[in-house]
């Protein structure tokens, strides 16, 4: 999320799709500061020999438990998810406390700094929550978890890497793990399959077409593309897209794991942001899109307002309900560097380092990540970060159908690139405020360019 975001929230992963993300991640050095106070900086690991992987035995608990699935389909799953590990384990009491992408990000730190932290936090991957948290030795390492539950063997060993930090916290990629996560996710474009055909159009398959596609459109009294920019946070993918499409998928990678001699001032950067900037200028978003919430222009998507819509396969529950099968979902079309996909895995459930149920917490985390959860995160409109026995009975019309067809393409093409707010410790902040005034035409493309470049290179320097 993740910018991630519903980022999560918002996805089976090949070894090769984030083979390339996780060995970039390690070469990504920095300290980043610690949130709070916290707790020991090196919080005392459990051995697999002494691990209880039955709650039963537990006697009364509470789990406390802090997440971010608010959304239709999220909801849904985690809810029944919930219910079922209530009724498995009736000694558990489940106190859930379920907070937006935003809320959880603003609030998490001070929770986690605190003497009665949750038990279980859905923490975002990168430099500004996870490895943060690491660093201030608020959360538990999981591997003898990972062992005593055989997460290494269900999940590809590249997946696991982007919920690993460092020993030293000062990069993540490697080390020890933290953190599992539910979904896979990618930004990829929703579109409107009846406004399409009565404009005689069909869904495109190249970047090239879908931006000749956005002028004829507005061209016929239709809006090319629906965007709510209020939360901030929407218009990372929007310009995340077109940059991938622009520079390719490589160019991005270095970019966000500082390899190679990157820099956000590149021709490419400098000409996705002129095309955002453009697409603005030209209509091809609401009037006013810095005013629109997120959440509102996704209902108007839903009812028939805008052809297309660049969000994550976490909304696609919300708007299959009201749109049913006039709703499609394809990849980013591929630019002339080929296929490049914003995305990777949704935020990650960890165990807190002040816990006093740690294997309770662990348990219900394996719960929810297991084969038959993935079943229950299909059938309720979710792309699962390993899709289970249910991925293979889908018809390839349907919107799930499309769905894991379009992760499985991604990976099939090493497309995945990751969420440009990992980038440094405070570039969420940076990205989201310095999008706000390119798109509301307070800056010039370049300028824009040179506000991440020096948060980017400050932080490198440190």
């Amino acid at each position: 999320m993740t910018t991630t975001s519903p980022y999560s929230s918002r996805r089976a992963l090949t070894s090769r799709a984030l083979a390339t993300i996780a060995v970039c991640g390690a070469l990504a050095l920095g300290a980043c500061g610690a949130p709070g106070s916290g707790s020991s900086p090196h919080p005392k690991a459990k051995s697999p020999s002494s691990i209880s992987t039955n709650p039963a035995k537990a006697g009364k608990v509470t789990l406390s438990v802090w997440d971010q699935e608010v959304r239709g389909g999220q909801n849904a799953e985690i809810t029944q998810l919930n219910k079922e590990f209530s009724a498995k384990y009736p000694n558990v009491t489940i106190k859930r406390t379920s907070k937006s992408f935003s809320d959880l990000k603003t609030t998490l730190k001070l929770a986690l700094s605190g003497n009665n932290p949750p038990d279980v936090v859905e923490a975002n991957q990168g430099y500004p929550d996870m490895v943060a948290f690491v660093k201030a030795g608020m959360l538990l390492p999981l591997d003898a978890y990972a062992q005593a539950y055989g997460w290494t063997k269900r999940y590809p060993a590249s997946l696991l890497a982007l919920n690993k930090v460092s020993s030293d916290a000062s990069h993540f990629g490697e080390g020890k793990l933290y953190g599992l996560s539910q979904m896979g996710e990618y930004v990829g474009v929703y579109y409107n399959k009846t406004t399409l055909k009565q404009l005689g159009l069909t869904p495109p398959t190249t970047w090239s077409e879908l931006v000749a596609d956005l002028s004829k459109i507005k061209a016929k009294g239709e809006l090319p593309i629906q965007f709510g920019n209020l939360d901030k946070w929407p218009a990372i993918h929007t310009f995340g897209t077109i940059q991938a499409a622009t520079a390719g998928k490589q160019d991005v990678r270095n970019l966000v794991f500082g390899t190679g001699h990157a820099a956000w001032t590149s021709a490419p950067s400098v000409q996705a942001a002129k095309t955002l900037q453009e697409w603005a200028t030209k209509g091809y978003f609401p009037s006013g899109v810095n005013g629109v919430g997120y959440d509102d222009a996704n209902k108007q998507f839903a009812h028939g307002k805008g052809v297309f819509e660049i969000t994550g396969t976490w909304e696609a529950a919300t708007l299959k309900g009201p749109m049913g099968s006039s709703l499609g979902l394809m990849p980013t079309p591929p630019g002339s560097k080929g296929l490049a996909s914003t995305g990777g895995e949704s935020l990650a459930f960890g165990v807190t380092s002040k816990s006093k149920t740690p294997d309770v917490a662990a348990a219900y985390i394996d719960f929810i990540t297991n084969p038959h959860a993935a079943d229950v995160m299909l059938r309720t409109g979710n792309l699962p970060a390993v899709p289970g026995q249910a991925a293979s009975s889908l018809s390839s019309a349907s919107l799930e159908g499309q769905m894991v067809a379009g992760w499985q393409k991604i990976n099939s093409a090493d497309g995945l690139v990751p969420y440009l707010d990992y980038s440094t410790p405070t570039f969420y902040d940076t990205i989201t405020a310095a999008l706000q005034d390119l798109i509301g035409g307070k800056s010039t493309p370049r300028q824009f360019t040179e506000t991440l470049q020096a948060d980017y290179s400050k932080f490198r320097q440190g």
